[in-house]
């Protein structure tokens, strides 16, 4: 369990800024929470995050109070698993495909070109798919996830140097991925330089072309203003990312189950209505994008997946995810290769 202990800080301007009313609430708070995470202050998770904070401290009649540290102010995303685990972080939003480094069956969201569209991820994700995740990810004994997943949305890749229309486009190319294996496997795949960057060095190692390319939804890449230092934007839909709501299992058993009750029902809440407000800014993105100077193509996903599968990717992690696994994931998406 944390507390609040120093006599303030930052966290930007909008809708999470903090007054010194409101850090004076969080002292006198019962409990006092840490929620972390690595996107930018505007994004809808950490703005929704806030409305949940919001009504969890007046529900809770002041008892409650939870503080949003945005944009890996606590550090990148490998030192904040580790704190969350640790207890020293109460709260973390974490996509599956990097919490796979500790819980490998949490990545099967993002097998290449799995889904077609979000009814599809929905029914994975908020049925037999999930359940199975937030069982695998309980048996750390450490951590847990709240019922509901957050939407990253899908993933497209992004280039300084030339557009991605086919497999072969990747060929040789550096692409800045997250620490994940299957990140790294689905690239080598398509003959590419995966390079393993923490996100909140990315920028940076675009700028330095350090790398050439990366891949993240449009609300990422418009949020953290990676147009600036990337030319295409080629509409790939590789990967659908969520975060779960990890929750330290110690500090959040040690809530009262009235408080319990109320925090969950507002932060799942929260992950239903940012779902909504990345499909609502997904759908401008690109236009406001363009604007900004990214070029755009949209690309055939068969050439991609049979690729996939002649290079035995979808052999491959079958075997390692299990059977039980991959039926709960072909159950919602149909047979994969």
């Amino acid at each position: 369990m944390t507390t609040l202990t120093r006599r303030g800080f930052a966290l930007g301007t909008g809708a999470l800024a903090v007054s010194a009313f409101a850090i004076g609430r969080a002292r006198a708070a019962e409990f006092s929470y840490k929620f972390a995470n690595n996107l930018p202050i505007s994004h809808p998770l950490n703005v929704r995050a806030q409305e949940a904070a919001n009504k969890i401290r007046e529900e809770t009649g002041g008892r409650f109070d939870l503080q949003i540290f945005p944009s890996s102010q606590l550090g990148s995303d490998t030192d904040t698993l580790g704190q969350i685990r640790s207890g020293a972080v109460d709260f973390f939003t974490l996509s599956g495909l990097i919490l796979s480094t500790l819980v490998p069956a949490a990545s099967i969201n993002g097998i290449g070109f799995a889904f077609k569209d979000y009814d599809t991820v929905w029914t994975a994700m908020d049925g037999k798919l999930g359940a199975f995740i937030r069982g695998e990810i309980e048996k750390t004994g450490t951590i847990l996830a709240l019922e509901k997943i957050w939407d990253n949305g899908f993933r497209q890749t992004t280039t300084s140097t030339k557009a991605i229309a086919t497999p072969d486009d990747f060929a040789g190319l550096k692409i800045r991925v997250p620490p994940s294996p299957l990140w790294t496997a689905l690239f080598k795949a398509f003959g590419a330089a995966p390079t393993t960057i923490n996100f909140n060095e990315t920028y940076n190692a675009l700028q330095s072309k350090i790398v050439d390319g990366e891949e993240n939804p449009l609300a990422v890449i418009d949020t953290a203003k990676l147009y600036e230092v990337q030319s295409h934007c080629s509409l790939t839909n590789h990967m659908w990312d969520g975060f779960w709501l990890l929750a330290n299992k110690s500090n959040w058993e040690a809530l009262p189950e009235d408080v319990r009750t109320v925090v969950s029902k507002h932060l799942n809440a929260a992950g239903l209505n940012e779902r909504a407000d990345i499909a609502t800014l997904t759908t401008g993105l690109q236009t406001s994008l363009a604007a900004k100077g990214m070029k755009f193509n949209t690309v055939d996903p068969a050439p991609f997946r049979d690729k996939l599968k002649s290079a035995g990717f979808y052999k491959e992690w079958k075997a390692k995810y299990g059977d039980k696994a991959w039926a709960a994931l072909e159950d919602a998406v149909g047979a994969l290769g």
